[in-house]
């Protein structure tokens, strides 16, 4: 799903290094979704994102560039313009809200489920297959087969399909696995769990360094390269049932290790973004 890859993949070693859209939206997400219809003016986003090393051009050309996308609609006040929130990046913000604080990265609840969904599109539909696939992948989908894609659990995925308008080329289906298959192999056939796991490790190692050293000098930086980095993290995680899953599985301290840091971060953040940001309702 383009909108919610927010986050291109990176060296797994070297950890996500954070692209300005991402940050911009870990901004808006953090400190203008809950405010309901508010601009915030360009030099306080540009003064937050100068925080974590994004250049004011480069913060202007990615509001122009997520303006045209759909994702921020602007508003000018004498010499002033202003940025906020459309309904498109709402949905996107919120769904990810939901993964980050609600989901939660271990599925210790899991029904013993499963969503089936299978898709067959002419060879020239690219891009649908590309959105179709980045839609499935955000939403916890692995490829058992080429046209054939699982998720543990129920998902809503009726919802992707008609947003996409693909309703007439994709069938879903809700199911158990038989005794005879081996879930375990299944998933480890359909998801690449090293990879997965790695993205796990090198958060909790950064974050874990980062609570050592005491930082929170600039809290409002920090949060946002938190939520920057969980969502890299995150993304390519479909939340597998914990008990089909490696013992040590690694999601689990990294996510203790995220909540300290938010939960360090949160109310100073809030503080600073108070000071710094200057916002007019948007009508």
């Amino acid at each position: 799903m383009e909108d919610h890859d927010i986050l291109d993949g990176q060296d797994i070693s070297e950890g996500p290094q954070p692209r300005p859209q991402s940050l911009m939206l870990a901004f808006f997400g953090n400190h203008v979704l809950d405010e309901g219809e508010v601009g915030v003016y360009s030099g306080s986003i540009i003064e937050v994102l100068g925080r974590v090393g994004v250049g004011e051009q480069a913060v202007r050309s990615t509001l122009t560039r997520m303006v045209n996308r759909g994702l921020l609609r602007r508003r000018r006040e004498g010499r002033r313009m202003f940025f906020g929130l459309t309904p498109q990046a709402t949905r996107v913000l919120e769904d990810g809200r939901v993964r980050i604080w609600q989901q939660g990265a271990v599925n210790d609840d899991w029904d013993g489920s499963w969503t089936l969904l299978a898709f067959s599109l002419p060879d020239s539909w690219k891009r649908q297959r590309h959105d179709l696939r980045s839609r499935l992948t955000w939403s916890g989908f692995g490829a058992l087969y080429s046209g054939l894609w699982i998720a543990p659990g129920k998902v809503d995925a009726a919802g992707i399909v008609a947003e996409l308008g693909l309703a007439a080329h994709v069938k879903i289906f809700h199911a158990r696995a038989d005794e005879v298959t081996d879930i375990e192999l299944m998933i480890r056939d359909t998801w690449d769990l090293e990879s997965i796991a790695a993205r796990y490790v090198v958060f909790d190692k950064r974050w874990t360094a980062h609570l050592n050293a005491g930082s929170g000098d600039d809290p409002i930086g920090t949060r946002l390269r938190l939520v920057s980095e969980w969502l890299w993290t995150i993304r390519t995680d479909p939340r597998l049932p914990a008990r089909h899953l490696p013992q040590e599985w690694p999601a689990r301290p990294a996510q203790e290790t995220f909540r300290q840091v938010a939960d360090h971060t949160a109310g100073p953040a809030q503080r600073m973004a108070r000071d710094l940001l200057e916002t007019i309702p948007l009508r």
